[in-house]
């Protein structure tokens, strides 16, 4: 099924369940209002959800109505948590001189989850007029309860909902690393207008990932088509199971796979990436290798970013975050 969460003036929005195709939603108000308490109670409140997703797709509820991306906050407002993994070892950092062998265990990083972002919500960041801005598309998935200590594969069976996450990032221009404003933290991320079970990927999900293109496109242009699935070292199964190892996870936990890359080709040391990029800081780190300098910009005021996966069939999964770059607010 899929489920997307309205602006009501509320912090935490009001649950629709959204029909297959996107086209249609509706209010499961005598279930549930909020997408954290059915996360709570999984196991009692989804098979009710079931029955209003498949209503809604026969064509059989008379309280549907057009869905409407841009009234979608996040799917789950504000999260227990939000942790980045880094299951793609050829992305950007990789990519730099001082890199080493790929990692034997995922590099998790936790960010702020208090006011996560809707899919059509404009980028505006606070900074410094060195601050560069850079986005960074990925694929995400919301827990239930963890158990500290569990396994990959039982982790697995604990995955309740997968997204699309744009983690935008603040670097230092001059060295593309994070930028230092005095606190070591991203702007909030955002994410896709609606969230899906695993079931709606069908054979696309196996094994902890997700064997789709990942599409992304800066002011109209398709710059990334890196399937999700071919090069992520780290399935989400190993990435949950490296955060249980300290803690129990509580059901609404988000972890995202980290910045979706593909592995390049190349020959005599050039490298190229032919399905493109999903963050601009990898496109930097290719130009300084091919041709001992960058060429490409980080995000400028006025620019768009669209990240959007779609079945084998074309249909688009999520819906797209489709999000504007708008000027710096005051420092």
């Amino acid at each position: 099924m899929k489920l997307a969460t309205y602006k009501d003036g509320a912090r935490d929005g009001q649950l629709v369940v959204v029909s297959r195709d996107l086209a249609l939603a509706c209010y499961p108000s005598r279930i549930a209002n909020r997408l954290q308490d059915i996360l709570d109670d999984w196991n009692y409140f989804s098979p009710q959800l079931q029955e209003v997703y498949d209503g809604l797709n026969a064509g059989r509820l008379r309280q549907a109505f057009p869905f409407d991306p841009a009234q979608c906050m996040a799917p789950l407002p504000r999260a227990y948590q939000w942790v980045e993994g880094a299951a793609y070892p050829q992305a950007r950092d990789q990519l730099l001189p001082q890199s080493t062998a790929a990692p034997a265990h995922p590099a998790m990083r936790q960010g702020a989850s208090d006011a996560l972002g809707g899919a059509w919500d404009p980028i505006r960041v606070a900074g410094d007029a060195g601050t560069a801005v850079d986005f960074e598309a990925q694929l995400a998935v919301v827990t239930g309860d963890i158990p500290r200590g569990c396994a990959a594969d039982s982790a697995l069976e604990g995955v309740r909902l997968l997204m699309l996450a744009n983690a935008v990032a603040l670097r230092d221009p001059a060295t593309d690393a994070a930028a230092d404003l005095g606190v070591q933290c991203n702007p909030p991320p955002s994410f896709s207008p609606v969230a899906v079970t695993t079931d709606e990927l069908g054979d696309a999900w196996h094994r902890g990932r997700v064997h789709l293109t990942l599409q992304c496109s800066w002011n109209g242009r398709k710059v990334g088509l890196c399937n999700a699935g071919a090069g992520m070292a780290f399935h989400f199964g190993q990435l949950i199971e490296r955060l249980a190892r300290v803690r129990n996870l509580r059901a609404g936990s988000i972890i995202g796979s980290g910045t979706v890359s593909n592995p390049g080709v190349g020959k005599k040391g050039s490298i190229s990436w032919p399905a493109g990029y999903s963050c601009i800081a990898e496109k930097r780190a290719m130009e300084l290798l091919q041709d001992g300098m960058v060429h490409t910009s980080f995000l400028q005021p006025g620019d768009t970013i669209r990240i959007e996966m779609k079945t084998a069939g074309g249909d688009s999964l999520f819906g797209a975050i489709a999000q504007e770059v708008l000027p710096p607010l005051p420092a």
